[in-house]
């Protein structure tokens, strides 16, 4: 006679329940069939008809499932009898049974959850809504994620009209613009940089069969952003709540400071980290200074190099917070430079191109004495020649040390900015220079750290962070 089996209770109650559950689901599945056939009255002759239908009807069975298995899983809570109150932890007995329906990604979920009332702190509590991880308002997490990442890359009337016709939800444009706002208010650098953990296996990735540490390169610049004064928003005098018409204000083209720190890979480059915000050149330097000190970035493990342009602010925050890692000044900026002089010396001529075809070379060689010499030996021959030959000696004479591409070329590090030019484009210009788009410096800089946060890798923990704040708020 063979060993019996032996059967814990909490084993044959776990298969009880999961039976019950899945008859119950049965049952939804059936009324959802029963549904789908009397939306056809005759059998469909196409794809395309049965399609349609399901697809029309795909939320009553998803949303339906989901109210089933939500309510089997908190069947006990739903029948508590008894709460404290959060305040005065007095013991409390249930109201009434109340429904509350909320808007999913799988679609409308009805359900049901005992009210309890302190009469002495005047405070109503639904404990099943904090147990079953619901928000405040009608639309869930799920839907306010999905709708982040939607406006995240088109405006905010596109994401509304997509989001209805992907999901069949709908989701107000005004509703949009809170939730965004909410999400991205008071993110910092550090809030949308991805782990030291993360950055690691990028560059474990990119070292894989080479000899040398792989260069991380670190691009500083600005990207001219439309904005608006916060005076826009002040009702003007006319219609009651009409806000100030356009002829009354002026919008402005302000700079949104930013970096970027990708890797080399060959020919290609892997994005690391970015952050761009409306800000002056002290606050981009806190970021910096912010990233440095929190160690994200394993300096040891690969060749920190620096390429930007001349602009005296960026080298003050390098030289500060970077000093040892590889300078170099953007080559093409020098190259536009030296088109300045040819044009305003020798003007459009052959000879101009002559010259700078000849200069160009002893600049890339890093022979940057030798076309400094050669500025100063050129013969003037107006103002304006004047004006472009001394501002190119001055730039080239101020950044001279950094001028040596030759040495750059040889250890693979790059030598033009358009990592950090790119970035730019497709965080910055891309979402915010839209066509009679004039942003709140506040909104804008919302929206540039959650389109950071979408191109570091990092959205997902920036909504947990949303979560986090949530639920502090309902506590």
């Amino acid at each position: 006679m063979g060993a019996a089996e032996v059967i814990s209770f909490e084993e044959v109650r776990a298969r009880k329940q999961w039976s019950t559950l899945r008859q119950q689901r049965h049952e939804r599945f059936d009324q959802w069939l029963d549904t789908l056939e009397r939306a056809w009255p005759e059998p469909p002759a196409t794809v395309s008809e049965v399609t349609a239908t399901v697809w029309a009807l795909r939320q009553q069975l998803t949303g339906g499932l989901t109210e089933t298995i939500v309510a089997h899983a908190h069947e006990g809570e739903r029948q508590r009898k008894q709460a404290r109150c959060p305040k005065c932890a007095r013991v409390l007995q249930v109201q009434e049974q109340v429904w509350r329906t909320v808007e999913t990604m799988v679609g409308p979920v009805a359900l049901q959850r005992p009210y309890f009332y302190c009469r002495s702190c005047r405070v109503g509590l639904y404990p099943l809504d904090a147990a079953r991880g619901l928000v405040a308002g009608c639309k869930q997490l799920d839907m306010q994620h999905a709708a982040v990442k939607l406006v995240t890359e088109v405006p905010y009337d596109t994401a509304q009209s997509l989001c209805e016709e992907l999901t069949g939800m709908h989701f107000g444009s005004e509703r949009l613009h809170t939730v965004t706002h909410h999400v991205g208010a008071g993110l910092t650098v550090l809030d949308v940089t991805p782990s030291r953990q993360e950055i690691e296996r990028r560059i474990a990735a990119v070292s894989a069969g080479r000899f040398r540490r792989p260069v991380l390169v670190l691009g500083i610049d600005g990207a001219y952003v439309p904005t608006r004064p916060d005076s826009a928003r002040v009702p003007c005098e006319g219609r009651r709540g009409k806000r100030a018409q356009r002829t009354r204000w002026r919008g402005q083209w302000r700079d949104a400071k930013g970096f970027r720190c990708y890797l080399l890979a060959g020919e290609r480059i892997i994005h690391v980290l970015s952050w761009h915000q409306v800000q002056n050149e002290e606050q981009l330097g806190e970021a910096l200074k912010h990233v440095k000190e929190a160690g994200v970035i394993p300096e040891e493990q690969v060749r920190l190099c620096v390429v930007c342009d001349g602009a005296e602010w960026i080298w003050k925050h390098v030289q500060a917070l970077f000093p040892q890692a590889r300078q170099g000044l953007d080559y093409y900026h020098c190259a536009q430079y030296l088109h300045r002089v040819a044009k305003a010396h020798y003007g459009a001529s052959v000879q101009a191109v002559e010259w700078v075809e000849a200069t160009l070379p002893r600049l890339s060689l890093g022979k940057v004495g030798v076309v400094l010499g050669g500025l100063r030996h050129m013969q003037v021959r107006s103002d304006e020649a004047e004006k472009a030959i001394a501002n190119c000696w001055d730039y080239l004479n101020e950044h001279r040390g950094r001028t040596v591409y030759q040495k750059l070329r040889r250890g693979g590090y790059p030598l033009g900015s358009g990592g950090i030019e790119s970035s730019n484009k497709f965080i910055c210009h891309v979402r915010l220079k839209r066509s009679g788009a004039w942003w709140y410096e506040v909104n804008s800089n919302h929206m540039l750290a959650l389109r950071c946060a979408k191109y570091n890798g990092t959205l997902d923990q920036v909504f947990v962070r949303y979560q986090q704040q949530l639920r502090e708020t309902s506590e």
